[in-house]
């Protein structure tokens, strides 16, 4: 990979990741403005932290940021319900919650967003973490699986969403794959 991944200071560099998540998640104006005071309030969280991958020039092609969950959080007493149905809720308790994770398409498929969620988890204090992601099959859910991540609920309405998110979670740490170099050939003669 021929990104840096390392802790970022996203309350100084928000407009920076903001303009990554516009161009990965399909933001306007209005959208990002609005999750610009949401970003700021988050980082402002106990526990709060942000990883970022950089280029070599310095500049940030993906992000992520988390923090250790807590129910009176909006988006804890969004998903409870849709949880608590199905006797999952207790995941909202000791989780550490992945609240955005995003990659510039000009950088996807190249392992930034499995090193940035697996550098995130790898310093939480908590045995789990969760996540949110849109309620269909894509390369997202696809790496959620491949971490570990299952499908806690479906389904999941937030206001104002277009469409349904799925609500997924994991043991920490997250799974890993198996280095190439672990790969044994098989003999030819036997």
């Amino acid at each position: 990979m021929d990104l840096v991944i390392g802790p970022l200071d996203l309350s100084a560099h928000v407009d920076e990741a903001l303009a990554v998540q516009a161009v990965a998640f399909g933001l306007g104006p209005d959208e990002v403005a609005v999750r610009r005071q949401i970003v700021l309030r988050h980082m402002a969280s106990p526990g709060a932290r942000a990883y970022g991958a950089s280029t070599a020039d310095g500049r940030l092609a993906g992000f992520v940021y988390g923090m250790p969950n807590d129910r009176a959080h909006w988006w804890s007493t969004v998903v409870e319900p849709y949880l608590r149905a199905l006797r999952n809720d207790a995941w909202l308790d000791d989780s550490f919650v992945i609240t955005e994770l995003h990659v510039h398409p000009a950088y996807q498929n190249r392992g930034a967003g499995r090193g940035l969620i697996t550098t995130i988890t790898d310093t939480a204090a908590q045995p789990r973490s969760i996540l949110s992601a849109i309620d269909t099959e894509s390369p997202a859910r696809a790496l959620y699986r491949s971490l570990g991540y299952q499908d806690l609920a479906r389904r999941v309405l937030f206001p104002s969403a277009p469409r349904p998110y799925v609500v997924m979670g994991a043991s920490l740490p997250l799974l890993r794959r198996r280095p190439i170099t672990d790969f044994r050939p098989r003999r030819a003669d036997g």
